[in-house]
């Protein structure tokens, strides 16, 4: 399927704009671990995920990462155009998870087109909208939920993203997704499997009570 069939208001558009956008857009590939935006002041462009896996997250002046938001397939992110959006500038910084196909739309058309046509401009400022309320989601989660809740949480969607219950993520990956010290990790890891919540291998925890883990993250 071709980018028409993944971009979600394309039959609200003229034939003029669809030619612009089949004529400008950019179909690229990038292997997992790929830094896509550096979160700086230049505008990538709107991405639409044909394929694969997107991680948007912020970084810290020590170094400390936290993940904002992830995007899947048919997934658009719009972190990367902020500078279209006036008043509007996140310093997010995006890669590629697993191996990814996606479609960039130039930031200079897009931001033209939301300009001339209404449902641009609605359903940018809808996505713009999800995104910051998953902002504020994550914030309230990281103020006022409890790490061991948190962490919880974070295995048990881990697991269904990646369809097992033996996960190949390391223990500073994991870190790294939360915007906690790798070290707070592997000590709640280690009373999880001391409570037979999980079994911890180089590499890889696997899932031995699921029911425990929804217990702990209040599902």
């Amino acid at each position: 399927m071709d980018f028409k069939d993944y971009f979600p208001i394309w039959n609200k558009l003229t034939d003029d704009q669809r030619e612009r956008l089949l004529r400008v857009t950019e179909f690229r590939k990038a292997k997992a671990g790929t830094l896509l935006h550096d979160g700086g002041p230049t505008c990538l462009g709107m991405l639409l995920v044909k394929s694969g896996q997107l991680r948007a997250y912020i970084l810290s002046d020590e170094g400390r990462e936290v993940t904002v938001s992830r995007f899947f397939e048919r997934d658009i992110c719009m972190f990367s155009v902020s500078c279209a959006m006036p008043d509007m500038q996140f310093d997010i910084m995006i890669e590629t998870e697993k191996d990814t196909e996606f479609w960039v739309l130039p930031t200079c058309l897009y931001k033209n087109l939301m300009d001339e046509s209404l449902a641009i401009a609605n359903y940018s400022h809808s996505l713009i909208s999800n995104h910051l309320s998953e902002i504020m989601w994550l914030m309230k989660q990281i103020m006022w939920d409890r790490f061991d809740k948190r962490l919880s949480k974070f295995l048990l969607e881990e697991s269904v993203l990646e369809e097992k219950r033996e996960l190949k993520i390391t223990h500073e990956k994991i870190a790294n997704h939360m915007g906690s010290a790798r070290e707070v990790v592997t000590r709640m890891l280690k009373y999880f499997q001391e409570d037979g919540l999980v079994r911890l291998t180089r590499g890889t925890i696997e899932i031995l009570s699921e029911e425990k883990l929804r217990e702990i993250a209040g599902e």
